[in-house]
Formats: structure tokens, C-alpha cells, sequence
């Protein structure tokens, strides 16, 4: 029988097995664990140790550089991606001290599918988006939500989630207004804390889910509403002095126990402190999160805050932003004086030896990081079951019940935004559909083929956005202007012109409609919803009573005459912030 080492032994108490582990650690495998990297999955869930599309190749970041904590990218099925990090947890168990993975992943039960944020997961139950449950407003529905996805992500073995988002949607411009819980603080701070509730519990355990909630101090003001994935979009600005409004769902993820916490990309910009990424930001991370809130939790720094690459061969340039001009090795040392415990996307952890040899970096720091990554590891459980159940992840992601909760969760978040009394439809009238599954609307109503030809047309629109794609990732963050264009509006105004038309909205941001909103006979808006549900709205299958989390502008130049930090102060807006119709 293999003798169990103390810090294998769950009787002991967990500092006292930090301790004799960390006096095991060589200063590799110490810095090993302050770097969280990508590992890909494959649909087909077959397991390489050498493929890769972020980085390194998992097998060499986990035996030769010592890490243990990736971030999973793309999507298999349940039973494939179980058997995948089982596969993970094995290499690891094989390892001098056998330290098991942590394996974390964005957001993976929306509608949304941007390797920078979100990961649609057809294994998973599908809930309408955060603005969605925002829109409810139900603190049980999204701890609900949450106890729902905790158990689809501990079956599969992620065991960190990195989110929730308590950002504020202040700028609709802004590129991940659909991750938000909306524009008001209160209501966010309600529904952050529900969130790490339901996928936490009461406090960290072996049934949890470690929440990493983001982005300290707040990432909704960004100047002119552009994404700091971006160097044009580095810039976060305070003209309404709202700062300590952003802080306010935050506070609530405090009093909630949220484990981790992620500083975003942003530089703030006027403000009483440092002008660099959050990251760098020893006054945000050390003065604000360690000090006056008292967090001595993961501080985890977004992806990719350290080292230039290029992915798919499109240019991904460091979000060093305020320090591009230092070295790497003083990138890590600033980060590290600032508070951060973990680099996310990254993958260098010889540059921090090399720092720690040449006396820029205390092994006693060293020490303190890895002493707070060691506990969430010990807490989890980690030591004492990291493999799961592979026949068991297919039965319980994306079970029945579970995915009847979402799709009920995706009615309730529609809002009924104007009716001219044609609402609800009644009958089987003859339809003509835009963007909506034939098949589907065919249990509706008779789909025509043109406008003339119904009684009603119904149209399934979605936020405009100005396309871009020269920076990886950069497609696939809908950012810039939310009026359609011209052609597209008198398109729509054609097809009122002909027959009543009932307009569905995807509210991925806040859309600038008031020409369509006058042209339709009845209009809705969802945030994340299937064909079938939109259907249900209008046919009067279900009852709407969501509200808008956030306004929608009655221009564009109502837009950029906002405060990007300020909530509710578009001038007339055309719906206002909590506007909601129902039959």
C-alpha cells in the first residue's frame, strides 16, 4: 500500500496540509501554479496532451512546467468532456506531488459563442443570457440557474467558473453588455450574489463551484463603449463619478464568499488612481480589494495580460495596457507588487523563476499565492476526488428537467415592449417568418412565403453591430453603433407597410429602434431565446412580465451624449430602464 504523504490526509486540517505541502514545493512547481492557461477540447472530446490554440500543448504546460489549473476551451458532449478531464486529472496524479487540476470555463449555458467570453454548450441546459435573468429580476430563479449549472459543471469536472460578471451595462455600447446582470446596481448586486450562491453554496466545498467574479473594480465605463480585449478600447472613464457605483455588486459578492476575484484589462482614466490595467493596478487590487474590502482570496488577472501572441494568425497584442513598455519579467514583478495571485492565458511560468533566482521576487511572495490557490484546491475536494463519473456527467448535463428550467427561465425573460392590440395572436394565421425554424412556426400558424400573402409577419432581429476582425477575437465582440441602417429600416417598413408586423428583438445590447418600434404592431425583446419561445409570447402561450434592465436610446446621439459610467441618464429614451408590458 502506497503511504499517504500529510498533506493527503483529509483529517488533517487544510492549513496544515497547505504547510507540508508547500514545504515539498520546488520554486517551479510554486510558479507553475500561478499560471491558469487554455487547454482545448476537440468535439469529438478526444484527448491530446499536444494539441493547443491558445498556447502550449496541456501535456507539456502540466509536466514540464508544472501548471495545474487550465481554463477548458470549446465544447464536446458530457460523457466526452468527463473522460477528457479525467484524462487531465490522470497526467496530473502522475506528477512528483500528484497536485490535481483545477479546471475552470466561461460562461457555458447562454445563447452566446465567443471564445473570449461565452461557450455555448449544446451538452448543457440553455438559459437566456444575464441580462435575461436581469430582466426577471427573480433572485431565486438565478440561484436556481446557478444550482442548475453547478451540478452540469461538476459533472463534466470543471470546478471553477469564471464569472459571474457583476459589471454594470452603463455603456450600451459596451461589447459585453449580454454577460451583465443590466444597468442597476442594486438589482446587480442581488443577482451577483444569488449567482455565487447557487454555485458555491453557503461556503466552498466539495459540491461547489469556485466563482471567479469579474471584473474588478467594474467594466461597464469604457470610453466611447470599446472593449479593452483592444487597445483602442483601453480606456475607462468616470465623467459622471460614478466610480463607487460599480462597486456595489461587487461588495455583494464580498458579503456572498465569492472565492476569486478578476481585475479587468482597463486602464482607469481620471480617476485618483494609476493610470494602468487594472492588473498592474497596486491602488485597485492591494488598496481597494485587499484593504478596505478585506478580500484574501484568488486575485486572478484576465487572459492574456503579460505576452504578445498571435492565434490563428491574427495579431493578440499583451492587454499590458499603461505598461507596454516594460519588460516581461517587469510586467510579472509589477502584477505581483499590485496583489495578483494568478496570470490568466498565460503560460510562462519559467520568466517568474528566472525573477525569483535573480532575487526580483521573494520566494516568501511566491509563497502567499500559492498558499490561497492550494486552499481553494483543498476545499473543493480536489485531493480526494478529482475524476468524475463519466457515465454519470451524460445523465445529469442537460437532463430533461434541467433543460425545462431553462426554457422556461427563457420565457420569463422576454419583454413585451409595445402592443397595438395585436397581441396576443389567436388562431392559425398565415405567417410570414424572418430568421425563425419553419418547422417551428409551423405549430403556430400557416408560413407563407412573402408578406402579402399573411396576416401577420413576424421578424427575428438582433442588435446591430459594426463588424471588425483584424485582432483575434475581435469578430466575435459585437461592438459600435446600435442603429440599423438605413436600407435595413425601410426594409422593415416595407414589410409593416403590407401586413401587421410583430418585431422580436435579441438584445445582445441595447438596440436603437425607434423606426421599427413605430412600424411594428407589436414588439418584444429577448435575451437569449429559442424560436419557441418567442412563439409562445406572441401567440399568448405564455404570459409576458419581464422588464428591461437597461434603457433603450431613442438615438445614437442620445448614446454618446451619456455618461458611460452614470445608469439611466439616456435623454428620452424611447423604453426606459425597467419598462415591461403584459396581456
Amino acid at each position: 500500500m502506497t503511504k499517504r504523504l500529510p498533506y493527503q490526509d483529509a483529517s488533517r486540517s487544510i492549513d496544515e496540509r497547505i504547510d507540508d505541502l508547500l514545504s515539498r514545493m520546488s520554486l517551479e512547481e510554486k510558479a507553475g501554479m500561478m499560471f491558469h492557461p487554455m487547454a482545448f477540447i476537440s468535439p469529438d472530446g478526444a484527448f491530446d496532451g499536444d494539441m493547443s490554440v491558445f498556447g502550449q500543448p496541456p501535456l507539456r504546460e502540466l509536466t514540464e512546467k508544472h501548471i495545474n489549473h487550465f481554463g477548458l476551451a470549446g465544447a464536446a458532449g458530457a460523457r466526452e468532456t468527463a473522460a477528457w478531464v479525467n484524462q487531465l486529472q490522470a497526467l496530473a496524479a502522475s506528477s512528483r506531488l500528484g497536485i490535481p487540476v483545477t479546471v475552470s470555463s466561461d460562461p457555458r449555458h447562454g445563447f452566446s459563442n465567443n471564445p473570449g467570453a461565452f461557450t455555448a454548450t449544446p451538452a448543457f441546459s440553455q438559459w437566456p443570457e444575464s441580462p435575461g435573468l436581469a430582466a426577471v429580476g427573480d433572485e431565486t430563479l438565478v440561484e436556481e440557474f446557478a444550482d442548475i449549472a453547478r451540478q452540469e459543471f461538476i459533472a463534466v469536472g470543471i470546478r471553477a467558473g469564471l464569472h459571474p460578471m457583476a459589471d454594470l451595462a452603463t455603456e450600451p455600447r459596451w461589447g459585453r453588455v449580454n454577460g451583465t446582470f443590466g444597468e442597476d446596481a442594486q438589482l446587480a448586486a442581488k443577482l451577483t450574489a444569488a449567482h455565487i450562491r447557487g454555485f458555491q453554496g453557503a461556503e466552498l466545498g466539495a459540491e461547489s463551484v469556485a466563482c471567479m467574479t469579474k471584473h474588478f473594480p467594474g467594466g461597464g465605463p469604457q470610453k466611447d463603449g470599446e472593449d479593452s480585449h483592444f487597445e483602442y478600447g483601453r480606456e475607462q472613464v468616470y465623467p459622471g463619478g460614478c466610480f463607487d457605483y460599480h462597486l456595489l455588486p461587487f461588495e455583494a459578492a464580498f458579503e456572498a464568499g465569492a472565492a476569486m476575484i478578476m481585475p479587468y484589462y482597463s486602464m482607469p482614466v481620471g480617476t485618483e488612481h494609476e493610470e494602468v490595467g487594472f492588473a498592474y493596478n497596486k491602488g485597485v487590487i492591494t488598496g481597494l480589494l485587499r484593504e478596505k474590502y478585506g478580500f484574501d482570496g484568488v486575485v486572478c488577472t484576465d487572459w492574456g495580460t503579460l505576452t504578445d501572441m498571435e492565434i490563428m494568425g491574427k495579431p493578440f497584442p499583451a492587454r499590458a495596457w499603461g505598461v507596454e513598455h516594460l519588460s516581461l519579467g517587469e510586467r510579472i514583478v509589477k502584477s505581483l507588487e499590485a496583489g495578483v495571485d494568478q496570470f490568466g492565458g498565460e503560460s510562462c511560468p519559467e520568466a517568474l523563476v528566472e525573477l525569483a533566482r535573480a532575487g526580483q521576487v521573494s520566494e516568501a511572495r511566491l509563497d502567499i499565492s500559492v498558499r490561497r490557490l492550494l486552499r481553494d484546491k483543498f476545499r473543493l475536494g480536489l485531493f480526494e476526488n478529482h475524476y468524475v463519473d463519466e457515465t454519470a456527467a451524460a445523465h445529469i448535463a442537460g437532463n430533461p428537467a434541467f433543460r425545462a428550467a431553462g426554457d422556461l427561465a427563457q420565457r420569463k425573460s422576454i419583454v413585451l415592449l409595445k402592443n397595438d392590440g395585436s397581441l396576443p395572436l389567436k388562431g392559425r394565421p398565415k405567417i410570414y417568418i424572418e430568421n425563425i425554424q419553419p418547422e417551428v412556426a409551423a405549430h403556430y400558424g400557416e408560413v407563407v412565403d412573402k408578406p402579402s400573402a399573411a396576416d401577420y409577419a413576424i421578424l427575428r432581429l438582433r442588435t446591430p453591430f459594426e463588424p471588425r476582425d483584424h485582432y483575434f477575437l475581435e469578430a466575435h465582440f459585437h461592438q459600435g453603433d446600435l442603429a440599423f441602417d438605413d436600407a435595413e429600416i425601410q426594409r422593415i417598413e416595407a414589410i409593416a407597410a403590407q401586413t401587421p408586423t410583430i418585431v422580436d428583438i435579441y438584445l445582445e445590447r441595447a438596440a436603437v429602434i425607434p423606426e421599427i418600434a413605430e412600424a411594428s404592431a407589436g414588439l418584444i425583446a429577448n435575451f437569449g431565446a429559442s424560436d419557441a419561445a418567442a412563439l409562445d409570447i406572441i401567440f399568448g402561450r405564455f404570459q409576458p412580465g419581464a422588464k428591461l434592465p437597461f434603457e433603450l436610446p431613442s438615438s445614437m446621439e442620445a448614446v454618446r451624449a451619456q455618461h458611460p459610467d452614470a445608469p439611466h441618464d439616456s435623454a428620452d429614451p424611447l423604453f426606459k430602464y425597467g419598462h415591461g408590458m403584459t396581456y
